[in-house]
């Protein structure tokens, strides 16, 4: 019963970073920045190292989380390799077992000797380290979207992060995609730190990522699988402005000539209506565009977008350089 009613305290106030504006990082961060070259072959040491010099459970989580994501390489060689294994077994239950069990070992091995893992690695050593600091950290499985990932791949769990106990109230993040980006064309992995996938709005975080046990998408009424296979894509640095994504819910819609389509978000930090902006494809023709209207108030925009002509569109919303979100129009 208390299990639940905890949960329910989550659910009722969506537990985000906002809940720790009076909280400073600065020293989290400086302490995780000066571990850079410690390893993980002692984590009791690496531990007490990122935080015995911090007060609160947030900013010892703080500098662990910040270390993982400066100090651990995403492998996507051996992410595609998994995925590949995976996809092969899935309708065999003991050679998939077999698989996961041998590429556990192959994982940690290249996790503790070269610092390069996958998102079970991340959000493993997150977890581990969370523990020896007497926090409470879970990893959590599940589905990962991203725009490179097509849904109708989506048919195995590709993806985890972690949910953290702050406060008696539980918190996600998503050490994997907080750490860097591939390169496109080769997929080499470049560090490159993204803060907003540092306890995030539950809602926002459900755009892109769908937990095996709903329970952890920290939302009462939590979608649908369905639901999560409709949304929009949602970039990374979409996590750096919005608190949430409200709508549309879908990435495809038709509409009729001449119709209005709206777009609604909470802002987390302010954006100059003049740098927002669509960037609308035809198949034939790619231009940006200042939409039919924006409006801000109370750090939620609405965006209306007026579409005149027929034909098939793909629609990317842009905050000044940083591209935030995608759909498709099929106007009538």
């Amino acid at each position: 019963m208390r299990y639940l009613l905890l949960f329910l305290i989550a659910y009722q106030s969506h537990a985000q970073i906002s809940d720790f504006r009076h909280i400073d990082f600065k020293k989290a961060d400086s302490i995780a920045v000066a571990c850079k070259k410690e390893s993980l072959e002692n984590l009791p040491q690496l531990a007490y190292k990122l935080t015995s010099n911090l007060s609160t459970d947030i900013e010892q989580f703080r500098a662990i989380y910040k270390w993982v994501c400066l100090n651990i390489a995403n492998d996507y060689t051996l992410y595609f390799k998994n995925n590949r294994k995976r996809k092969k077994f899935k309708n065999d239950s003991l050679k998939l077992e077999a698989w996961n069990n041998r590429f556990k070992k192959e994982i940690f091995i290249k996790l503790l000797k070269r610092k390069k893992t996958i998102c079970t690695g991340y959000a493993y050593i997150v977890q581990e380290l969370s523990k020896l600091a007497n926090l409470d950290c879970k990893i959590i499985h599940g589905f990962g979207r991203t725009s490179t990932i097509p849904i109708e791949t989506l048919d195995l769990p590709n993806h985890s992060w972690n949910a953290v106990k702050l406060n008696n109230k539980w918190y996600l993040c998503d050490p994997t995609w907080a750490s860097g980006v591939p390169n496109p064309s080769t997929n080499a992995f470049s560090f490159e730190y993204n803060d907003g996938y540092f306890l995030t709005h539950p809602k926002l975080f459900a755009v892109n990522h769908f937990p095996l046990e709903k329970k952890w998408s920290l939302i009462k009424d939590a979608p649908s699988f369905d639901a999560f296979l409709e949304n929009p894509i949602l970039y990374g640095k979409a996590y750096n402005y919005l608190k949430r994504h409200d709508q549309p819910k879908q990435m495809h819609h038709l509409i009729q000539k001449n119709e209005t389509l709206t777009f609604e978000y909470k802002l987390q930090k302010l954006v100059h209506i003049d740098d927002i902006k669509f960037l609308i494809d035809n198949g034939n023709q790619t231009k940006k565009v200042q939409p039919t209207s924006v409006q801000i108030e109370h750090q939620t925009l609405i965006i209306n977008q007026q579409f005149t002509l027929k034909g098939f569109y793909d629609v990317h919303l842009y905050f000044g350089d940083d591209l935030i979100s995608t759909y498709t129009v099929r106007v009538k």
